[in-house]
């Protein structure tokens, strides 16, 4: 089991940079894959980006590739989600996930979920 909190949320004017973290409690982080998600207002969780249990492959849906870059630093229990060039629809609340299936876009494939950090991007 792994307890997961995330930080490093705000408010950003458009065409700024945040970045987030994830902290992981206990000893088996680096044996999960990890995921970012998002949610709007009154829209679905739907997946940001993914990384596999090294770190040697990440994978993004296509509204944030060549802006997001995820990473995670086993030794340190912690995943990241660099934003650059964030756009007002990039606003939502992130969420980071652990799960056992490598690079997965389903919501349905994580069984561990952080409480969420607010991301408010202003135009």
């Amino acid at each position: 089991q792994v307890q997961l909190v995330e930080s490093g949320g705000g408010l950003v004017q458009a065409g700024g940079s945040l970045r987030l973290s994830c902290a992981a409690s206990g000893r088996t982080f680096s044996s999960y894959a990890m995921g970012w998600f998002r949610q709007a207002p009154g829209k679905e969780r739907e997946f940001v980006a993914a990384i596999d249990w090294s770190g040697s492959s990440t994978y993004y849906a296509d509204s944030v590739k060549g802006r997001f870059t995820i990473s995670r630093d086993n030794a340190e229990n912690t995943l990241y989600l660099q934003m650059n060039s964030l756009k007002p629809e990039d606003t939502a609340v992130y969420y980071c996930a652990a799960g056992a299936i490598i690079g997965s876009g389903y919501v349905s494939d994580y069984a561990y979920w952080g409480q969420g950090t607010q991301v408010t991007v202003s135009s």
